[in-house]
This record gives structure tokens, C-alpha cells and sequence, in this order.
């Protein structure tokens, strides 16, 4: 059985649960989950104005949850790495396994 982590690594995990328990924030990252996307094309995939997903993937970025690289005036955003593929992934698992 694994101990209690430590308060600081809770507080830590609760930080990423609440960052990733945001609707738009959660389709952002399935947007980018599979291929580089710039904010133009975030914004379509996920039907939200450009000032909510800018704002959104500036928490996200914050949070370490998702790369990002300047591509001349365009900004590209990719998953930070495979760790939030596979919170993704559990997430949706368990959600599902119910229904």
C-alpha cells in the first residue's frame, strides 16, 4: 500500500486537478493532443473565441500542461509530454467505464 504523499505533492496534484477540471481547458488539450496547433486553429477545433482560448492556454502553459513555440507571428502549442496523454487517457477511461 502506498503512503499519504507529503503535503506539498498533494497540494501539487490538487493545483494540476483544478488547472484540468475546466471544460475548455480539457478541449484544448485533446486539440493538441495528436499534432502542433496554432491558437487560430485551437480556436476552431473548440468553437471558443480567441481571447478565452488565449487566455485558457496561458493557464495551461502556467501549469507546465502544455509546450508552446513561436513560429514567425504564430504561436504553436503541443502537450507538454506523454504524462498529460496518459492523465487524458485515465481520465477518460474512468468516466466511461460506467457508461
Amino acid at each position: 500500500m502506498n503512503p499519504i504523499p507529503a503535503d506539498e505533492i498533494i497540494d501539487k496534484m490538487e493545483d494540476l486537478l483544478n488547472v484540468a477540471s475546466d471544460s475548455t481547458r480539457l478541449k484544448i488539450l485533446y486539440a493538441v493532443r495528436e499534432k502542433e496547433k496554432s491558437v487560430s486553429e485551437i480556436v476552431k477545433e473548440v468553437g471558443a473565441s480567441q481571447s478565452l482560448v488565449s487566455h485558457q492556454l496561458q493557464i495551461l502553459r502556467k501549469a507546465d500542461l502544455v509546450n508552446y513555440r513561436k513560429e514567425g507571428t504564430s504561436v504553436i502549442y503541443s502537450l507538454a509530454d506523454e504524462h498529460v496523454n496518459m492523465l487524458l487517457d485515465v481520465v477518460y477511461s474512468h468516466v466511461t467505464e460506467a457508461i
